[in-house]
């Protein structure tokens, strides 16, 4: 068999293939954490399904190592790599929106800005993430924690197909009556096992939502973890809501003096009847004398891209994760020990409410295993200065060591950084032998394997 060159991905591919002497390749091979500095072989920019199967081609017949890149911000650097292919997605972000039936088709290289400014207007959403400009391929395939998660269920629970390229090089369809083990292992098992080129999902009536951040004192901040930890147990499902400690931005409605304060806050998102909003989240107001709020009504897409500024590309990026079943007061002792120590601006600590429509789907209906979960901790550790990783980085690791021991043993992978490899059958409990075998069966050569990798 004849090996596959670059010069012959250049002539079936419809996008560009760039090498390192080309002009554009600098710009190409950067991701959002500027932690990672690689040099592929090759980045296709790929326009179309055909492409991405000619991408596959080539690294798979010249065993190369072979990442896929959606948004770009996978925080372990799993959208490049040194003298292998990247397949850059970020040329294939249409979305086709049927209001009828209230489903979306998206292409893989789509950011959730992209699908919101599409479904909004018709009065539309499905659970996207906390950020914009994330990718919804890899935080589909993860599960999908946003926002909207309570009342629709993770992005994985609103997923009801996927156009798949396989390590073969074909295109599968994958959904509840074709390949349903592969449709299985796609909503929650990351990038293990193809490259999604399509996603189809199901939508939900939001438009305008209530919310947005309420912030406290930092010697609020006991009162304000306990009172949330028993709220969002009961709270109504169509309300979204996380605490955070966050450095005070200088931002309009935060009073001057008040800038680069260390602040909890709770930023809210009531997605049910509009008039209902004030009411809904009054309780959030009440718990504890409130710095500064800029809560209302606003469109969904407002409220999905509010923090995109404090997560711009090129900051340095470290993270660690956990599931947590009940927020105990020895966990929360431990928050109130770390999170006041937040080092900079674009750092933070998020506990997402993972209950309601999350807990009901099966452990084993998805690859998402954590279904009796209440949330999902990530001590998000971002910063622009280079100067100032190995602090920072200590930050997050003494952070997340005295929480471990009070969470679960696995955590959400999209959180997860590139050292803890070792924690992926703790992330999907009775799923991962399952996994093996899907993983076994679509990729037995693993070449897909840059990931929080199952491997076959």
């Amino acid at each position: 068999m004849t090996t596959i060159t670059i010069e012959d991905v250049r002539e079936r591919a419809r996008g560009t293939v760039l090498g390192p002497h080309d002009p554009d390749y600098e710009e190409a091979r950067k991701v959002h954490n500027a932690m990672i500095d690689r040099h592929p072989r090759a980045v296709v920019r790929c326009s179309n399904a055909g492409d991405v199967m000619a991408a596959v081609d080539f690294a798979r017949e010249n065993r190369l190592d072979l990442a896929v890149r959606g948004g770009g911000h996978s925080v372990p650097g799993f959208g490049t790599c040194d003298e292998g292919v990247v397949i850059d997605l970020s040329g294939m972000r249409g979305v086709r929106v049927d209001p009828g039936n209230r489903t979306a088709r998206v292409e893989g290289g789509a950011t959730w800005g992209d699908v919101n400014a599409a479904t909004h207007a018709f009065g539309l959403a499905t659970t996207g993430g906390i950020i914009s400009t994330t990718g919804v391929g890899g935080l589909t395939l993860g599960g999908g924690i946003g926002y909207l998660a309570r009342g629709l269920g993770l992005s994985c629970d609103n997923l009801l197909s996927a156009d798949v390229v396989t390590a073969d090089g074909k295109l599968l369809v994958a959904g509840e009556r074709e390949n349903a083990d592969l449709f299985w292992a796609l909503r929650g098992g990351g990038g293990n096992f193809g490259v999604v080129t399509s996603f189809e999902f199901q939508l939900a009536p939001v438009g305008d939502i209530y919310g947005g951040p309420i912030f406290y004192d930092l010697d609020q901040a006991d009162t304000v973890l306990r009172f949330y930890r028993d709220f969002i147990a009961n709270a109504p499902e169509e309300l979204g809501a996380f605490p955070a400690f966050q450095i005070a931005p200088p931002l309009p409605f935060i009073p001057p003096n008040r800038h680069g304060d260390t602040l909890i806050a709770i930023v809210a998102c009531w997605a049910g009847p509009l008039e209902e909003g004030p009411r809904a989240v009054q309780p959030l107001r009440d718990v504890a004398p409130v710095v500064a709020e800029h809560v209302g009504p606003m469109p969904y897409p407002q409220l999905n891209s509010a923090f995109d500024a404090l997560v711009p590309p090129g900051l340095q990026h470290y993270w660690k994760a956990n599931f947590v079943t009940e927020l105990d007061d020895e966990a929360i002792e431990a928050h109130l020990r770390y999170g006041p120590k937040v080092p900079a601006v674009n750092s933070t600590m998020h506990i997402y409410p993972i209950n309601g429509a999350c807990h009901r789907v099966s452990p084993k209906a998805t690859a998402f295993a954590y279904r009796d979960a209440n949330f999902a901790t990530v001590i998000a550790g971002m910063w622009p200065d280079p100067a100032d990783n190995e602090a920072n980085i200590s930050w997050v690791r003494d952070y997340y060591a005295a929480t471990a021991p009070h969470s679960q043993e696995g955590g959400y992978i999209n959180f997860m950084a590139g050292d803890d490899q070792d924690r992926i059958k703790s992330n999907y409990r009775e799923n991962y032998e399952r996994l093996v075998e899907v993983k076994r069966t679509y990729d037995p050569d693993n070449l897909f394997h840059l990931n929080q990798n199952i491997q076959p």
